[in-house]
């Protein structure tokens, strides 16, 4: 009969598939963010980074510095000896002591009119300095204590205990990496549309996963050489997977306009009314009316008639029939 001899027919193989089947590529719908952005290459900086030397010479006789370590802010790094400036302070507050005494008995003595103003003006001078002195004298005993100016980790030390340092010696590098700085550059073409506080989104050469963070910093020129302008972001880093140095793939982000549907634009079917594509649904193709939205070179935004997760028909639309059997041969991104 007529049924059987279309299945017959059937089974002999349609267009594009075995059993009538056609085959066809697809993709599985997802949401496309729209946001503007414009791409660049930079790198990992540390948000501080000092090397640690000494204002003075002298030799080292304490030592608190641990490789890799990490210090907080204020912590005793290394101290050089400071046994002659001690013993200075101590015959300085030996002569205040002396001077003071000097002073308040002229001063009793100017009372009195036995001196003049002149004599008493000197004894209260000589205080004076010698208290400048001392000051003086505990700005030197200051320099020789060093203490971690910020909390980072120690870099390698380059001198031991009871090295002879001057104030040219490395002792050692001291680097904060939390948060950590991205620097980059862009062309001065969009030197208009950045702004402190744009978000960028980057990923590292020895991490897979995209990392976030905020622009600061805007260099207030572009530079004439390279045409470019420089820009610096800070990104947290609190399990310290980015490292200062290595380099970075940037996305900056000039504007957010939120997240829409795109599809290839091979797959929309024209028609009289308006647009319609295929869809997949158990193993058959079934249309479906859309309505278009901006349009780029190889995409077209769908407002409605689609939704995330739909099996959308991409290749092979021009064997489709509505309601057909369907075979994916293909699933593309």
């Amino acid at each position: 009969d007529k049924k059987e001899a279309g299945k017959e027919k059937g089974g002999k193989g349609g267009p594009g598939g075995k059993g009538g089947k056609t085959a066809v590529v697809v993709t599985v719908i997802k949401e496309t963010r729209l946001d503007d952005m414009i791409s660049s290459t930079g790198s990992i900086l540390p948000n501080e980074e000092v090397e640690i030397h000494s204002e003075i010479a002298g030799r080292i006789i304490q030592l608190n510095i641990k490789e890799g370590d990490l210090v907080q802010k204020g912590t005793l790094l290394f101290k050089i000896n400071d046994d002659d400036l001690q013993a200075r302070l101590k015959k300085l507050s030996f002569n205040k002591k002396l001077a003071e005494d000097n002073e308040a008995r002229q001063k009793v003595l100017l009372q009195k009119e036995a001196i003049s103003q002149r004599e008493y003006d000197i004894a209260v001078n000589s205080v004076n300095t010698i208290d400048a002195d001392i000051e003086d004298l505990k700005v030197q005993i200051s320099k020789c204590t060093v203490k971690a100016p910020f909390s980072g980790t120690v870099g390698f030390r380059y001198v031991s205990l009871g090295s002879y340092i001057s104030p040219s010696s490395k002792i050692a590098t001291l680097t904060s990496s939390n948060p950590v700085k991205i620097e980059f550059s862009i062309p001065a073409k969009y030197a208009s549309a950045i702004h402190k506080g744009n978000s960028i989104e980057f990923t590292t050469e020895n991490e897979e996963q995209t990392f976030n963070g905020k622009v600061y910093a805007v260099d207030p020129k572009i530079d004439p050489q390279t045409r470019t302008l420089q820009i610096r972001a800070l990104s947290p880093n609190p399990g310290g997977k980015l490292v200062p140095g290595a380099f970075a793939k940037v996305n900056l982000i000039t504007k957010t306009k939120g997240s829409a549907i795109m599809i290839p634009t091979e797959s929309v079917i024209p028609e009289a009314k308006g647009n319609k594509v295929f869809v997949v649904v158990n193993g058959k193709s079934v249309p479906r009316p859309v309505v278009l939205g901006t349009r780029e070179e190889r995409t077209v935004e769908i407002l409605k008639g689609l939704n995330k997760g739909d099996t959308l028909i991409t290749n092979g639309i021009i064997q489709v029939k509505p309601d057909g059997d369907i075979e994916i041969k293909e699933v593309v991104d």
